[in-house]
């Protein structure tokens, strides 16, 4: 933009210096051509009263001296009966039309010729002609147009310093303007834009400023109405504890209390995370393997007690994605009761846990379930009984690091959900904490099934890989 600016400016200021540089440059040239002509006239003119009082042997010796005065405008004076003074000229169709009485001005070749007509004389008419060459006509004509086209350049220069000072002061607060609405896409709410610069560029600050702000309230508001409709939960779990405790069987008391404390454990988690202050773009990260092994082994147990083939392939020891880790683990907890509530008993599932080659990593997991009956559409879409809320959540979280989330089917014709997850500068300490785990890397054990759903798991995340880089 500061070069286009530039360059307007520059525009109209030439077409301004042409239409009056231009103009002043041929009345320049006019003014020294009639100059040189007025001053010849006038010493022809200075000439002829002497003509008709001085002697001839006089006239000479004066012609002489004005020739020597004026060496570059020869005069020769005509005498009645042909004799000439001054330098040797022709007698031409001009000197005979002067001869006649009448003076006068012409252009000729090399310049213009000044005829001068003297009258009374005994023995007739006398003509004194004076020759201004294009020399004298142009004379300074070339200096006086350098000195315009210097003046030219440097009004453009100024013109151009005038300009950058301009685009200066317009393009330094857009800049601020520009990253203030970065920083908030970014989801930095405390990011403001100066109001300094032109009144419409204080203006535009000055509302993006009260847009953040307006933001942040609303924002603030549904996480304070979202922790109070959860905390209103707290009081009928409070009486279902109270009524588990009254319960004769113990089994039953103890498996519902423990059931009612999870469930007070993932209110209470709720209103943690309706109240935790918005992520910081792009400066929120966590090491994806250690989030998926950690959530995998959670789930392990609950796979042997179904008797689930549960294969876990993470490829990499340190895998920075810019998820907060929170977030992260409930996408790998939504994406796993998936496979338990959707796929009957007995159904192999598998993780595989990839980077890359931008950077993020590729989180697929896929299952030998019945799949999906219809795709995944929109958010509370569900054909098998739930809410539909779980994948859409993994979805928002996913697009919110920069990636997506795709469905698809498994080479078994199961489910498979690849979740991409973008990358973000990775900590300080990475490159000690990849020392630290190298040589330590852990391979899951899986029972002798295993082998085979890992490799079709593997295979799947390849097609699954493929078609995402690609669209």
């Amino acid at each position: 933009m500061r070069r286009r600016i530039i360059l307007l400016v520059l525009t109209i200021s030439s077409l301004i210096l042409v239409s009056f540089l231009v103009p002043l440059a041929l009345l320049v040239r006019s003014f020294v051509a009639d100059r040189a002509t007025s001053s010849a006239t006038a010493h022809a003119q200075w000439v002829a009263p002497l003509v008709a009082t001085l002697s001839p042997s006089d006239l000479r010796l004066t012609i002489a001296r004005v020739n020597a005065q004026n060496p570059l405008e020869p005069t020769t004076v005509f005498l009645p009966g042909g004799v000439v003074l001054g330098p040797p000229a022709a007698q031409t169709s001009l000197v005979r039309l002067a001869l006649r009485g009448s003076s006068f001005t012409r252009q000729v070749a090399g310049g213009k010729e000044i005829l001068v007509s003297v009258q009374g004389m005994p023995k007739g008419t006398a003509v004194i002609e004076t020759f201004v060459p294009e020399a004298v006509l142009g004379r300074g004509v070339s200096q006086a147009w350098l000195l315009l086209g210097l003046i030219g350049v440097g009004l453009l220069a100024l013109s151009v310093v005038v300009s950058t000072q301009l685009a200066r002061s317009l393009l330094i607060p857009l800049a601020a303007v520009a990253r203030a609405s970065e920083l908030l896409a970014d989801g930095d709410l405390s990011a403001r834009s100066p109001i300094e610069g032109p009144p419409e560029i204080r203006q535009v600050s000055s509302g993006l400023n009260r847009l953040a702000a307006r933001i942040g309230e609303l924002l603030a508001h549904e996480r304070e109405t979202l922790a109070d409709l959860s905390h209103r939960l707290r009081t009928p779990l409070t009486a279902l504890r109270i009524d588990a405790e009254s319960l004769r069987d113990e089994a039953e008391m103890i498996q519902l209390i423990t059931d009612v404390d999870d469930l007070t454990r993932t209110v209470n988690e709720i209103i943690r995370e309706a109240r935790r202050p918005s992520a910081n773009g792009g400066r929120i990260a966590c090491d994806a393997a250690e989030i998926v092994r950690e959530r995998t082994a959670f789930w392990q147990a609950l796979a042997e007690d179904q008797d689930r083939y549960m294969a876990v392939q993470i490829d990499a020891d340190w895998l920075p994605v810019r998820v907060p880790a929170q977030d992260l683990s409930a996408c790998v907890d939504i994406l796993l009761e998936n496979v338990f509530a959707h796929t009957p008993e007995g159904a192999a599932f598998g993780v595989r846990l990839t980077a890359r080659a931008t950077g993020g990593a590729w989180l697929t997991v896929s299952d030998e379930g019945p799949g999906f009956a219809s795709d995944y559409t929109a958010r509370g879409t569900s054909s098998g009984g739930s809410t539909g809320l779980g994948l859409d959540i993994a979805r928002r979280i996913a697009e919110a690091s920069g990636g997506s989330l795709t469905i698809g089917r498994s080479p078994h014709g199961g489910a498979a959900i690849t979740l991409s997850l973008g990358p973000t500068a990775a900590p300080k300490d990475a490159d000690r904490r990849r020392g630290r785990v190298r040589g330590r890397r852990r391979a899951t054990r899986t029972r002798p099934a295993d082998a085979r759903l890992t490799a079709e798991l593997s295979e799947w995340s390849a097609i699954v890989g493929h078609d995402v880089n690609t669209g």
